[in-house]
């Protein structure tokens, strides 16, 4: 799981450097003051979320493959952790 989360700070500091550079450039390009940098990067760090919801993996905004976001539940074997609980698949 570690290793899975490291994966996920990695993702999401690349993606807000990415989108932050994007940003500066951007509002350099336009000629406008550096301020507007700002809701330039919110707007860049929305679309990137609402496309990862739609391409990456399926209710989170990671556009980390499913075997590396830790968003997706750890495989168990056999009955699962609550196979011995009183609401676990053997309650009766």
């Amino acid at each position: 799981m570690l290793n899975n989360l490291r994966y996920d700070v990695l993702e999401r500091a690349g993606w807000t450097g990415a989108e932050a550079a994007l940003a500066i450039l951007i509002t350099d390009l336009a000629n406008v003051s550096v301020w507007w940098a700002a809701p330039v990067g919110l707007v860049l760090a929305s679309a990137k979320g609402w496309i990862a919801g739609r391409l990456g993996r399926i209710g989170t905004g990671s556009t980390l493959p499913e075997s590396r976001d830790p968003a997706t539940p750890m495989r168990t074997v056999g009955l699962g952790p609550g196979a011995g609980s009183p609401d676990g698949p053997l309650a009766q």
